[in-house]
Formats: structure tokens, C-alpha cells, sequence
């Protein structure tokens, strides 16, 4: 068998190049996954940009120095099998190279999934080293493959970030400040923030996206990066940094007296990705989803945790497919020129809202 691949080169996101190699033979303890689809996102350019600083590019090494592959969520089903645990024909959900297939080293096994105990893996962090059998998974259902693929990872993240901001009381603010309020993650977290009482949820965002932020429903009011005066200089406000735009951010500490906190989460403006030093008011902190999931994995139990999960899940997903006006529309690229393109296109920010990117290699 051989392996598709679409390597970057890190130093450049937008020079690519298609790979086909042989596959190596598998080794006692390992299997072959099939990678049936996956979802493209600003979330995967966010993997890129810091796939650096936040060790992104080592979960899936090319062996080739300067390219690297950009890590997706998708779905596979087992191809081959040297594992006793694992049989093949299982489909399983997790987080894979952007390739037609990959070997994974399935570790502390148990009903629900498996670890990739593979060694260069060991040292990263374990929410993106579980694969879940789709057979026992409590998110999965076959016909939502799609949305979940496209949603799910991004909503954990939006689901945890209001988490995070309401086990912090909100630092004492009343008003949240969404940028890139167009982009999954910050819609995702914006439906969370909307049924906390009290709680004034404004969207930032291009004019081109204004509409379709405000046909979501979720964001009390949509305005452009330019309106920042239309909100009070004194309010006690968060800023939840989705876009990693340097500029706005700087407007945004330097307009708000009283900005309680500055929450970034990701860079969907690669080219205006800048550095947080030397702002007004409080430092701009990164957030990372799994220190949360570690935390309410203690408070609440890893059952806890999941069972809250699901349900805000449920309720999340449902309204986001709900006829007549889903907020998504899915669009499958297939084949290698296809999935390349596809990355351009998503890379150059010039994408619908409303489209959902399923890729198959």
C-alpha cells in the first residue's frame, strides 16, 4: 500500500506538495488506518501557525526538514492489524495527518479507545493522542460524520474557553469581545456565552460577515473591527481573541480602560499574526483547551466532564443543522489536487461562513 500526504512547508504555509510513498511495514503492536475523511478549518491554519511554539508539527514528523503535515480531525476505519486489541474494520475517530493514511501504536487500550503510545507522541499532550471507537463513542452518530468532523474539536474548545471564563466569575466583566466572530470556534463559544444571565456578547468581524453573524442568533450585537466606539471605553470587558490580528488587538487595549482580561485563542489572520508585548492593560494570555479539561477533569470526574460535554454537544449541533437556515453547508473536496486547493482556499481566508470544508485524499 502507498500513502498520499499533503506536506507544508513550515517556514511558508502556502507552498505545499503532494507526497506518495510506500508504506513501511508495520511493526508487533501497531495498525493501518485508512483516513476517510476530514474537516478543514482556520482551526488546522491555526495548528500551522503555531506548529512551532505549540509542538503541532512533531504529532505527525515527514522526516524531511522544513515541511511538516498540518493536523486534522477525521474519521478512519483499520486497514490492517498487528494489535490484538484492535480489529480490523473498526472506525474510529481522532486526530490525523492530512494523508490518505497513517500507522498508529495503540496504547492504554480500553472499551471506549486507545492512546497512540507511539515514542515521538509520548511527550505531547494526550487530548490529541486518543483515537475513540465510533461504535462506543456517545457523540457519534453515522450521519453526522461531517458536522462532527468539522465541529466537534472546535466546540470542545468554544465550550471550554466559556468554562473557563465563568469558573473565573468572568474576572469581574460584564461585556465579552468576540473577534473573527464568524469562525466556528467563536460561534460555538458565543452560543455558550449567550445563556450565561447577565452577559453582553459582541461579535467583531469584516463587513462582508456581518449578516451572517447576525442570522446566528447567539451574539447579542455584530459590528466591524472600525465600530469599536460604538461600545463604552469603560466597560468592564474580556477580550477573546479568535483572530490574532496584532493591530486590532492593540486598538482593542488601548480603547479599553477597563478590560479585565485578554483571552487569545488562535490566529485565523495569518498574516497580521503579531507579537503581544508591550500592550495597554493586562497581558495577552494563550489559552490552552487541556490545562481546562485537566482541571474539570479533577472537579467533576473524566464522566462528569463528558457527560456535560455531550449535552452542550447535542444542543449545539441540533441548532447548527436546524432547517431552514443551517449555519452549515458541507462542501467535499476529493482526491489530491482537490484537497491542496482546498487548503489554499481556506488558507487565504477567503471562504463562506456558512461552508463546512470535508476533505478526502
Amino acid at each position: 500500500m502507498s500513502t498520499t500526504t499533503l506536506l507544508v512547508r513550515t517556514s511558508d504555509l502556502a507552498s505545499t506538495r503532494l507526497q506518495s510513498a510506500e508504506d513501511a511495514p508495520l511493526a508487533d503492536g501497531q495498525i493501518r488506518v485508512r483516513i476517510e475523511s476530514f474537516a478543514l478549518t482556520s482551526n488546522n491554519i491555526t495548528y500551522a501557525a503555531f506548529g512551532d511554539a505549540m509542538n503541532y508539527w512533531q504529532f505527525f514528523p515527514t522526516g524531511e526538514e522544513g515541511w511538516g503535515t498540518i493536523p486534522v480531525w477525521g474519521f478512519a476505519s483499520v486497514v490492517q492489524s498487528l494489535h490484538p486489541g484492535v480489529a480490523v474494520g473498526e472506525r474510529l475517530y481522532g486526530y490525523y495527518p492530512m494523508a490518505s493514511g497513517a500507522a498508529l501504536t495503540p496504547a492504554r487500550l480500553n472499551a471506549s479507545g486507545f492512546y497512540d503510545g507511539a515514542p515521538h507522541r509520548r511527550e505531547l499532550h494526550a487530548v490529541y493522542n486518543q483515537y475513540l471507537r465510533c461504535n462506543a463513542d456517545p457523540f457519534y452518530t453515522p450521519q453526522t460524520e461531517d458536522i462532527q468532523a468539522l465541529l466537534r474539536p472546535l466546540f470542545i474548545t468554544s465550550f471550554l474557553i466559556d468554562d473557563f471564563l465563568a469558573d473565573n466569575d468572568f474576572f469581574g466583566a460584564k461585556v465579552m469581545l468576540l473577534s473573527s466572530a464568524s469562525s466556528k470556534t467563536a460561534y460555538g463559544t458565543a452560543f455558550q456565552l449567550a445563556q450565561r444571565p447577565g452577559i453582553e456578547v459582541i461579535g467583531l468581524t469584516s463587513p462582508a460577515n456581518v449578516a451572517f453573524c447576525e442570522s446566528l442568533g447567539c451574539y447579542s450585537r455584530v459590528l466591524t473591527y472600525d465600530q469599536l466606539d460604538q461600545i463604552s471605553a469603560d466597560a468592564a470587558s474580556i477580550y477573546v481573541d479568535f483572530a490574532g490580528n496584532a493591530g486590532l488587538r492593540h486598538a482593542i487595549h488601548s480603547r479599553f480602560a477597563n478590560l479585565k482580561y485578554s483571552c487569545s485563542i488562535g490566529g485565523t489572520h495569518i498574516a497580521e499574526l503579531g507579537t503581544a508585548r508591550d500592550l495597554p492593560g493586562p497581558r495577552a494570555t494563550l489559552f490552552f483547551a487541556p490545562a481546562q479539561i485537566k482541571k474539570r477533569s479533577a472537579d467533576w470526574g473524566a464522566e462528569g466532564l463528558g457527560q456535560r460535554l455531550v449535552q452542550a454537544w447535542q444542543a449545539f449541533s441540533r441548532r447548527a443543522m436546524q432547517e431552514p437556515a443551517p449555519w452549515l453547508l458541507m462542501q467535499l473536496h476529493k482526491g489530491p489536487e482537490a484537497v491542496a486547493a482546498a487548503y489554499q482556499h481556506v488558507l487565504a481566508g477567503k471562504g463562506d461562513p456558512r461552508t463546512g470544508h470535508i476533505l478526502k485524499l
